[in-house]
């Protein structure tokens, strides 16, 4: 499996509107992409405008066919004026 790990620092003026996109687009992506295993959105309680996503894919293909998803593209195109900073790490992950 692959993990995503995203970071995102969103303009103070989008954070409620960033916030409910993302949490769609985490949605659609767990019920739509047979390759997606878990998409979780997580905020720092002391900065509002940190987000910290954690995905896992079965593997590239599943990533690929999640960054080509119609859901995925609207939300990148809608919110990409408001992200302030991006980072974005692919990991193996290794089983406990």
């Amino acid at each position: 499996m692959l993990a995503l790990v995203v970071e995102f620092r969103i303009q103070a003026a989008h954070i409620e509107a960033f916030d409910a996109a993302i949490r769609a687009n985490a949605q659609a992506s767990l019920d739509t992409e047979p390759g997606c295993r878990q998409f979780d959105v997580c905020r720092d309680p002391a900065d509002p405008a940190l987000f910290f996503l954690y995905e896992l894919y079965d593997d590239e293909a599943a990533i690929q066919a999640h960054l080509r998803s119609p859901h995925f593209l609207q939300v990148d195109a809608a919110t990409a004026g408001w992200v302030d900073s991006k980072v974005v790490r692919k990991l193996r992950r290794t089983p406990p």
